[in-house]
């Protein structure tokens, strides 16, 4: 039997004779409940004419131009008790052509991924393996990045932080004391270590702390810790401890 269309197609979709019964008894079971009205990410979601989001910068000693990433949020079931926001697509713009090709390719499977549904965290996990031939580097606070790539996910982790969809593992009080302490008896013995310098040595001494701590709340002396891949671990004591996550090599 032929059918007239009369409007224009703007999707198609291969319905099997299989479907079309799980269609059929979908409609005629009744609805239990509101939550049935609940709507979940899927790729089948069209793109609303405006998206929230926000932009985050990648300023790294491998590149030459900085790196701007965007990641655009489409808001489910808003002004409901069910509303969501999730991440929906993603763009990176920088002067560097010669990263252009995995720029764009990443780009547009990551926003596949998004539009997708399900638990997109692990996108965070796969891009933060990810290790340059050539070495990583510290970024501003002290932590350390393996790659650009990498730290793309670490931009991605603070973005699904920011609407929800991770949370940072909760310290113990116990973890927390030890950090508040450690860093007090760490401060002391540098206000002590300054006061008996000399007046050379402690300028030296400011001078290398402006260089070499780039900004971070950790000494420029601490190395990577290997728990929080963060620059904060000193010697105390003979123990190694480190002022970011609470790890200390003594227990």
């Amino acid at each position: 039997m032929a059918v007239r269309i009369d409007q224009k197609i703007t999707g198609y979709a291969v319905v099997t004779p299989e479907e079309k019964t799980r269609q059929a008894a979908a409609a005629a079971a009744p609805l239990p409940d509101a939550a049935n009205d609940i709507v979940q990410m899927h790729e089948r979601i069209e793109r609303p004419d405006v998206l929230v989001g926000n932009t985050y910068k990648i300023k790294s000693p491998l590149v030459e131009h900085a790196f701007y990433v965007t990641i655009n949020d489409i808001v489910l079931n808003p002004g409901t008790e069910h509303e969501l926001r999730r991440p929906f697509e993603v763009f990176i713009n920088s002067k560097s052509m010669e990263h252009f090709q995995w720029i764009v390719a990443l780009t547009r499977i990551m926003s596949a991924v998004f539009r997708k549904g399900g638990d997109v965290t692990f996108l965070v996990e796969e891009m933060k393996a990810v290790f340059d031939p050539r070495g990583g580097y510290y970024k501003t606070g002290g932590i350390y990045m393996p790659s650009l790539v990498a730290e793309l996910g670490s931009i991605v982790e603070d973005h699904l932080k920011s609407i929800g969809l991770l949370h940072d593992p909760e310290l113990s009080a116990a973890q927390r004391a030890l950090i508040t302490e450690k860093r007090r008896q760490y401060e002391d013995r540098g206000r002590q270590g300054a006061s008996a310098a000399s007046s050379s040595s402690t300028a030296n001494h400011e001078e290398d702390l402006a260089i070499t701590g780039d900004g971070a709340s950790f000494p420029p002396s601490a190395s990577m810790c290997h728990k929080c891949n963060t620059k904060a671990l000193v010697i105390m004591d003979g123990c190694a401890t480190c002022l970011n996550c609470g790890y200390s090599k003594c227990g």
